[in-house]
């Protein structure tokens, strides 16, 4: 993967500056974001690389003209064999032409899928991460509404009231409640489609 990513700049040796990177949490994201692409980077093999950088020049325009330029060139040149009574390499339908073609095809083929296959694993990991953001995030603000409804009950000059969605929010979310419950949606959903 040749992404060009931003680098925070480090910071240099001093009181303030480090007080003022452990404030600064964009930087703070940066450094991690990019520390995780490094390490998926090491990951990659030189056969994975190699077979990557094929992808990368198959999935250019210029290599799709290329490829459109030799077919002109090759059936140009057997049908203006013919006409001018040239020795013909692949006359007719062109057969060898068309084992070029789809060996070229099934080879581009395997190489885009490898290279997809890699990146379906990283963006799997992502969407780990990611899971795991939100889990963290919605714990965080659970705590939040819980330590704010304890103030509001505990401040002499606010009235005290309930408040039953501050205390449905005050309760943290269960993970494996919600998944079960997408299961059984999904299950419910299923029984109700009719079965062409």
């Amino acid at each position: 993967m040749n992404t060009k990513m931003f680098v925070p700049p480090s910071p240099s040796s001093g009181k303030n500056d480090s007080s003022k990177s452990t404030l600064d949490p964009i930087g703070q994201n940066i450094e991690s974001i990019l520390v995780f692409y490094t390490q998926e980077e090491k990951k990659i093999s030189g056969s994975q690389r190699i077979v990557e950088s094929i992808s990368g020049v198959a999935g250019r325009p210029l290599f799709l003209g290329s490829v459109l330029l030799f077919i002109a060139l090759w059936m140009l040149y057997n049908i203006s064999a013919l006409l001018f009574g040239w020795v013909e390499f692949d006359p007719g339908p062109f057969l060898w032409l068309q084992g070029i073609i789809g060996l070229g095809a099934l080879l581009t083929t395997t190489v885009v899928l490898i290279k997809q296959n890699r990146l379906a694993k990283l963006e799997e990991l992502r969407a780990h991460l990611d899971l795991q953001v939100n889990l963290l995030t919605e714990q965080k603000t659970t705590k939040l509404i819980q330590l704010v409804e304890e103030l509001r009950r505990d401040l002499p000059m606010v009235k005290d009231r309930y408040d039953p969605e501050a205390e449905a929010l005050k309760q943290p979310t269960d993970p494996h409640q919600v998944l079960a419950a997408l299961d059984e949606m999904r299950d419910t959903d299923n029984q109700i489609k009719p079965v062409k």
